[in-house]
């Protein structure tokens, strides 16, 4: 089983603020790594208050939260 590095950062009660940090703090996940070290990175915004693993950044129209993980191909 591999190594993962999971990283928390608590993002304020605010969702609309709290979605666009995470995707700044995405974006500026640029890393010079080798393809065959890193080849993708999962992520998702999660709740404190919500006991499932769902992803606020992606919503549909109706409001409903996904339980997928958003991903970063390198």
């Amino acid at each position: 089983m591999p190594y993962r590095l999971h990283i928390d950062i608590p993002l304020g009660d605010d969702e609309s603020r709290a979605s666009e940090l995470s995707l700044n703090i995405i974006s500026s996940l640029r890393l010079p790594i080798s393809e065959d070290e890193i080849t993708a990175i999962n992520y998702r915004l999660g709740h404190d208050e919500d006991r499932q693993k769902s992803n606020y950044l992606e919503k549909n129209d109706n409001g409903h939260v996904s339980n997928k993980k958003s991903r970063i191909s390198l």
